[in-house]
């Protein structure tokens, strides 16, 4: 069992990024420039957006954080988008989701330039993604396909299983993995109605599980030699910990692992290629490699 580290190839990918901004300014161009949105104050985002700012740092990318609180208006948050939208000195821009119930999530990801969607989430980049053309991809699906070919998982002709059916996620991620420049695999979406998910899973070459319950995939739905890719992170009670939690993937590891050939932990495994997936498009955007 080799175990996939996210956290170093990640690190790996924002020094070459940081190499590719020294020599485009150098050249005389502009460096590049995300902004994130943050509503509200969830832990698990304020924890993801202080990551993407570390990481611009790191990428010599600058940031700019626009906090609101949560009850900030639907009409506001709409206001900051068109704001962003056009203003040329931001080449990308998230808007940090969940949002709070109030708020029309699918309103403003719409409302968002596809020029500047660095998340991947308009429905141009999405659809555009799905044929197979230039685009800003979806930084979790991203991140995995990135991980797969950097430590030379082969994909093509493989029986790929992908747990869960998510826009963020799911559904991107099956689209990635069955088109020829990526995954170039025989793909089947399970999800929680699927009525032989246990028998797909255990026909797996590779099972991404982004299912989002913890320790779902268990010994009994693996083969031997499969490898597992884990994108869940549920914040689970641990009160030896100092913060009074632990996140928890969707694959219950300690008896999984050993029937794997490549397997990725969480922490430290998906998580930090999806920032890095997000640096990558951050640093398209600001070429103006995809959209002229």
């Amino acid at each position: 069992m080799k175990l996939i580290d996210g956290k170093a190839t990640a690190a790996a990918i924002k020094a070459e990024i940081a190499e590719e901004v020294k020599a485009m300014m150098a050249a005389g161009g502009r460096q590049p420039h995300l902004a994130a949105v943050l509503v509200g104050h969830d832990g698990g985002s304020e924890t993801y957006v202080k990551n993407k700012v570390l990481a611009c740092e790191a990428c010599g990318f600058r940031s700019t954080l626009i906090r609101y609180e949560a009850d900030v208006t639907e009409a506001e948050l709409l206001q900051c988008v068109s704001r962003l939208n056009a203003d040329d000195d931001v080449d990308g821009f998230i808007v940090q989701l969940p949002l709070p119930k109030h708020i029309d999530e699918q309103k403003i990801i719409e409302a968002i330039d596809y020029r500047k969607d660095v998340d991947g989430f308009h429905p141009v980049n999405v659809g555009r993604m799905a044929i197979g053309l230039p685009c800003f991809v979806s930084a979790t699906p991203l991140g995995i396909v990135t991980l797969l070919q950097r430590y030379g998982i082969e994909t093509s002709g493989k029986k790929c299983v992908v747990l869960g059916r998510s826009n963020i996620v799911g559904k991107p991620m099956a689209r990635l993995m069955v088109q020829k420049q990526y995954g170039d695999a025989t793909v089947t979406v399970c999800h929680s109605h699927s009525a032989t998910l246990k028998e797909e899973c255990r026909a797996a070459d590779i099972i991404i599980a982004a299912i989002g319950k913890p320790d779902f995939v268990t010994a009994d739905m693996v083969k031997e030699g499969a490898v597992v890719i884990d994108v869940g992170t549920t914040r689970v009670p641990d009160s030896s910990r100092k913060n009074g939690f632990r996140l928890n993937g969707d694959v219950k590891f300690d008896e999984v692992a050993p029937k794997c050939s490549f397997i990725t932990p969480v922490p430290g495994g998906v998580g930090p290629m999806t920032i890095c997936s997000l640096m990558k498009n951050t640093l398209a955007a600001g070429r103006k490699e995809i959209y002229k």
